[in-house]
C-alpha cells in the first residue's frame, strides 16, 4: 500500500483537530521536501544563468580578449586586379568580383547559426575548426588556376570560416566591456585594418620575388600564428543561456528600431565595399602603374586603422551618431572617387574613404547589443549579420556590371554612394525609433 493511501486511511481514526493539523502539516512538509529535492536536479540539467557582476571595462583578462580579437583579420580581395591582369584574363571584372563579394557575404551569413550557438555555450570547438579550415583554404588558393577554384576556396571557404569566427568574438568583447564598449570594439577591428595594410604591400613585394603561389602560402603561415594565439586567448565572461526561440527569432523584429537598423545595414552593404574592391582597377585605368595601385589600396586601409578614434567618439556621443556622420562621408567619397584624374587625387579620396569606412565596420555591433538583453546578444547580432550578407554579396557584382555596361566607374559611384547615404538616413530613423526623440546619445 502506498504512503498516500496510508495517510488517507489514518485520517478517520484521528479525533483531535490538532492531530489532523499535525498530519496535514507533515504531508505538506513531505511534498515540499520532494519538490525541493527535484529542483536541484532540474537546475543541474539547465545552464547557469546568473551574471557574475558588471563588465569590468578593463583589466588584463579583458584586454587580452581585445588583443586576441585584433589578431583575427584577413583579406584576399587585394588580388582583384592581379586576377584580371594575369590569372583570369578572359573573365569579366563583374564575374571576378563574385569571389570577393561571396567572401564578404559569407563572413556574415553563418552568423545566424554561430550567434545562436554562442548563446548556448558552443564557441571553442567551432572557432578552432573554422581556424583550421581557413588556413587550409589559404594554402589551397595558391594552387588554383581557374575561376571556379578561386571561387570555392577563397570566396566560399575563406568567407564561411570568417563568418563562423567573427560574430561570436564581437559578443565576447561586449561581455568584458560596457561603458568603454565603443573603444574596445574599435580596437578589435584594428587587426583587420592592419591585415588590409600589410597584405597588399607584402603581396606587391613578394609576387615578383617568389611568385603568386608562395606569396599566398606566406599568408597562410601568418594566419597559423595569429589564429593560434586567438584560440588560446579568447574567452567568454558570462555563462551561456538557453533563451527561448530558435536560430531566427522573429519576435526581435517587433522592435521597429532593430528592423530599421537591419534594413539600413543591407542597403549600406550594397555600396560600402565597391570602392575598396575596384580601387586598384580604377587606378590602373587612369594611368597609375599596376605596382603602385597596390599601395593606394594599402593607403586606404591604413587610413581606416585610425578607427580607434571612432570608438572614443561613440563612448561620448553614441555609436549610431558616430556612424551616421562618418558613413555619410564614406558615401560622398564613393561618389567622388570615379572623378579622380590623377594619382594624387585618387590617393586623397582613398584616404578619406578608408578613414571614414572604419566607423561603420568597427561600431555596427554596438547598437545591436544595446537593443536587447545580453543573454540574446549573439543571436541578435547573428541575425543582423546574416541579413546584411545579402547586401554584401550583391553589391560588388552589381557595381561591376554597371561599370562594364557604362565603360567606367562614374555611374557605379553614383549607385554605390547613393546606397550608402540612403542607408545612413535609415540609421537616423532607427535612432529615433529607439530613443523616441530626434536627438540623443545612441
Amino acid at each position: 500500500m502506498s504512503e498516500k493511501s496510508l495517510s488517507i486511511e489514518a485520517l478517520p481514526g484521528i479525533d483531535s483537530a490538532s492531530e489532523i493539523s499535525h498530519v496535514l502539516s507533515y504531508d505538506r512538509q513531505k511534498a515540499s521536501l520532494t519538490v525541493d529535492q527535484k529542483i536541484p536536479d532540474e537546475q543541474a540539467s539547465q545552464k547557469h544563468v546568473t551574471h557574475p557582476g558588471e563588465a569590468p571595462d578593463g583589466g588584463l583578462r579583458a584586454w587580452l580578449v581585445v588583443f586576441a580579437r585584433c589578431r583575427i583579420g584577413y583579406v584576399l580581395y587585394i588580388f582583384q586586379a592581379y586576377y584580371e591582369e594575369h590569372l583570369l584574363l578572359h573573365t569579366s571584372p563583374s564575374t571576378i568580383a563574385w569571389i570577393g563579394s561571396t567572401q564578404y557575404a559569407l563572413a556574415c551569413l553563418p552568423s545566424l547559426a554561430t550567434g545562436r550557438m554562442f548563446d548556448l555555450g558552443y564557441f571553442k570547438i567551432p572557432f578552432f575548426a573554422a581556424s583550421s579550415v581557413l588556413v587550409a583554404c589559404t594554402f589551397l588558393t595558391a594552387e588554383c588556376t581557374q575561376f571556379w577554384q578561386f571561387f570555392l576556396t577563397q570566396g566560399v571557404g575563406v568567407g564561411m570560416c570568417c563568418g563562423i569566427m567573427f560574430s561570436p568574438v564581437v559578443v565576447i568583447v561586449s561581455h568584458w566591456f560596457s561603458k568603454r564598449r565603443g573603444l574596445a570594439l574599435s580596437l578589435t577591428t584594428v587587426g583587420t585594418a592592419l591585415g588590409s595594410i600589410v597584405f597588399p604591400v607584402v603581396a606587391q613585394n613578394l609576387i615578383p620575388l617568389i611568385g603568386f603561389k608562395w606569396t599566398v602560402r606566406v599568408f597562410g603561415f601568418i594566419l597559423m600564428a595569429t589564429l593560434g594565439a586567438a584560440n588560446i586567448l579568447l574567452k567568454r565572461r558570462l555563462p551561456p543561456v538557453n533563451v527561448r526561440g530558435g536560430l531566427f527569432n522573429l519576435k526581435a523584429f517587433h522592435n521597429k528600431a532593430y528592423t530599421t537598423y537591419c534594413i539600413s545595414g543591407i542597403i549600406i552593404l550594397l555600396g560600402l565595399y565597391t570602392e575598396l574592391t575596384y580601387l586598384s582597377v580604377s587606378a590602373v585605368a587612369i594611368g597609375v602603374s599596376e605596382d603602385f595601385s597596390f599601395y593606394i589600396l594599402a593607403i586606404a586601409n591604413a587610413a581606416s586603422a585610425l578607427r580607434v578614434t571612432f570608438g572614443l567618439m561613440s563612448d561620448k556621443i553614441g555609436a549610431i551618431n558616430t556612424m551616421a556622420v562618418l558613413t555619410a562621408i564614406t558615401g560622398i567619397a564613393t561618389i567622388v572617387w570615379p572623378f579622380a584624374k590623377n594619382e594624387s587625387q585618387l590617393i586623397a579620396i582613398a584616404a578619406i574613404y578608408g578613414f571614414s569606412l572604419g566607423a561603420y565596420v568597427s561600431l555596427y555591433s554596438a547598437p545591436l547589443v544595446a537593443m536587447g538583453q545580453m543573454e540574446d546578444a549573439g543571436r541578435r547580432v547573428g541575425m543582423f549579420m546574416s541579413l546584411v550578407a545579402f547586401g554584401g554579396v550583391a553589391g560588388p557584382p552589381i557595381s561591376g556590371a554597371i561599370s562594364t555596361a557604362t565603360g567606367g566607374f562614374i555611374t557605379t559611384g553614383y549607385y554605390s554612394g547613393g546606397c550608402i547615404i540612403f542607408g545612413v538616413a535609415l540609421l537616423l530613423v532607427a535612432r529615433y525609433l529607439h530613443l523616441g526623440r530626434l536627438w540623443g546619445k545612441f
